[in-house]
């Protein structure tokens, strides 16, 4: 928009230039031109009255006057052969415009080119007894002087775009800093910051606009951190009950005989674990998305060494294989929420381990590139079609894994809450070989900074 602005104004400015510059110019040059060439017809009259006298001081005249008028100005004078006064002075060439001059005693004056004027003036004049004066007029003094109109008008026009250019830049930024406040605002806000507001600046019409924003703003955030707390409180106070029940369906189940009954009570204690995963996912989700942690410099091969560990004996009892492929680095380090980390990887680590075959491989690798570190889990698992990977992230979703065992569907949408708050990104695709690569990019942090 700034640009925009920019080239409207310097636009407008260049019309005015034109308009009133130009007509200037135009008028100067038509000026130079009129009275030059009056000048140099007046001289050539004033010439051909003295030859015309015929007369021996009037000869003398002419011949002193010629040479004084060539010394002085630009211009050669030249006189007929047919008269035999002032023999010394150069003759002209003989033409259209010299027989008109003597044949029809008329006056002709000859600029050399239809555009301007060519490189000399030649002025004709008819004088008493067949004879004519001309005056080749050399225009070099005057295509100079028409540069110099030109040209100064032409510098004095990039001097003032110029000009034009800089102060229109000054005001299109002073105009566009309210919108810039909004963007900005509205990039932190989609970013999923709620608590970017828009200073009240600008004009009338940008004030308003800013004061709705903020005020839509506000309640958002107040709806979404209610919405948050609900969550979170449910979540909680839902736990209490749910583990008392489970607690009492075990006791049930310990003390009934009856296969049918038992069968029921297992079923209904499979709903309750199932049940107080949920609520559980619910409960990690919203302190995700509470987001009370900064992002802070974390050493990637400490945390993914001490996940590994807790999960290797789990995979164990399946026969599965966790392997590392690739070397990390000691000291690299990413930025990271403390303990955010580890939760992407748990989650990430069980649903891996729920879809893969009994003596299958999980392979986690890492690489360094350029301002990210690329962390890949892989499994052997049935893997996803193009559909279910787009809405693998989305909460309650389920996929039913080889194991026949079922999550809460909250496992991938915490992962990418908790990856996209610390700046990173988490993808699926098709791992080589068969099953599923999440890939999860976070930000590099270098030591002494980020």
């Amino acid at each position: 928009m700034n640009r925009q602005l920019i080239r409207s104004y310097i636009l407008l400015v260049a019309v005015a230039i034109l308009l009133f510059t130009v007509p200037v110019a135009v008028t100067l040059t038509k000026q130079l031109r009129d009275d030059t060439e009056l000048s140099v017809l007046r001289e050539a009259n004033t010439m051909a009255l003295l030859l015309g006298n015929g007369d021996r001081i009037s000869c003398e005249a002419l011949t002193k006057v010629a040479r004084a008028y060539g010394g002085r100005t630009p211009g050669a004078v030249e006189v007929t052969p047919t008269s035999s006064c002032a023999p010394d002075l150069p003759k002209p060439a003989p033409g259209a415009a010299l027989t008109r001059a003597v044949e029809r005693n008329a006056s002709t004056t000859d600029w050399g080119s239809d555009f301007i004027w060519g490189k000399h003036l030649t002025v004709t004049v008819p004088a008493d007894g067949d004879a004519a004066v001309r005056i080749v007029y050399s225009t070099s003094d005057m295509t100079r002087r028409l540069w110099q109109i030109w040209g100064f008008r032409a510098g004095l026009a990039v001097l003032v775009l110029a000009a034009a250019a800089a102060i229109g830049s000054v005001v299109a930024r002073r105009l566009t800093r309210p919108l810039r406040e909004l963007n900005a605002m509205a990039s932190k806000f989609s970013d999923g910051d709620l608590t970017a507001r828009s200073p009240v600046t600008g004009p009338p019409e940008t004030q308003t606009l800013a004061r709705t924003l903020n005020q839509g703003a506000e309640r958002l955030d107040t709806l979404i951190a209610a919405q948050r707390i609900f969550v979170a409180d449910a979540s909680h106070q839902l736990r209490t009950p749910l583990t008392a029940l489970r607690l009492s369906l075990d006791n049930i189940a310990d003390g009934v005989d009856d296969e049918f009954v038992r069968e029921d009570v297992e079923q209904a204690t499979a709903e309750v674990v199932r049940m107080s995963r949920l609520v559980n996912g619910l409960l990690v989700l919203a302190r995700a998305e509470a987001k009370v942690a900064a992002a802070e410099p974390l050493l990637l091969r400490d945390i993914v060494d001490e996940r590994l560990t807790v999960w290797r004996p789990a995979a164990d009892e399946r026969g599965v294989t966790i392997a590392l492929r690739g070397s990390i680095d000691g000291r690299l380090l990413v930025m990271s929420s403390p303990g955010a980390l580890d939760q992407v990887l748990d989650n990430v680590f069980s649903n891996a381990l729920e879809v893969s075959p009994d003596g299958g491989t999980i392979t986690v690798r890492t690489q360094a590139q350029g301002d990210e570190v690329v962390l890949s889990v892989l499994d052997e698992g049935p893997g996803m079609s193009d559909t279910e990977k787009s809405r693998a992230f989305d909460r309650f979703w389920r996929g039913q894994g080889l194991t026949g065992r079922s999550g809460s569907g909250l496992g991938l949408a915490v992962v990418r809450q908790l990856v996209t708050d610390d700046g990173g990104t988490v993808t699926l695709r098709d791992a080589p070989g068969g099953g599923l690569c999440v890939e999860i990019r976070l930000r590099a942090a270098h030591r002494g900074g980020s």
